[in-house]
């Protein structure tokens, strides 16, 4: 196997595990968002259900090319390090939604997602060291994550 066909299917590997995360997020965000999300209080700030998905699907795909950047630094020594993070941070992405919208329990999901953005923030340093594009490709989800955890924050207050 050639070293491009190697990096196009570990590339392929990361956009399938970062998608599975993302359709298993799905499996509990569909029925919900047309059945209990919306019986709850919400604050004027809520973005339309719409826009989560595109949201979503643009942020994975950014972290999966964050993660093979980094994947490819074979040579550096924390790379190890830098992918269990990003692991350790996926996981907890994953378990928001069941949490959430799965559960209804908005307040497990809130410590969820304050240990979520803990782990982007790690994420994000340690992907800097070695491959600083990669950093730059996860802001805009630690940011987003900053909005649905503030979000977060304001719908348990209002439900709670």
């Amino acid at each position: 196997m050639t070293r491009t066909t190697r990096n196009v299917l570990v590339l392929a590997a990361f956009l399938l595990i970062v998608y599975a995360v993302s359709a298993l997020g799905a499996l509990s965000t569909g029925p919900a968002v047309k059945g209990w999300y919306t019986t709850i209080q919400k604050p004027a700030w809520t973005p339309p259900s719409w826009l989560f998905g595109p949201v979503w699907i643009t942020l994975y795909t950014m972290m999966a090319v964050a993660a093979w950047l980094v994947w490819r630094r074979r040579d550096n020594p924390g790379r190890g390090v830098a992918l269990t993070a990003f692991a350790v941070q996926l996981i907890l992405n994953a378990v928001w939604s069941p949490l959430f919208f799965g559960l209804h329990r908005i307040d497990l999901a809130l410590i969820d997602i304050a240990g979520l953005w803990l782990a982007i923030l790690l994420t994000i340093l340690l992907f800097f060291r070695i491959r600083p594009a990669a950093g730059w490709l996860l802001v805009p989800y630690l940011l987003w994550c900053t909005y649905a955890g503030a979000l977060n924050l304001a719908l348990w207050r209002l439900n709670a």
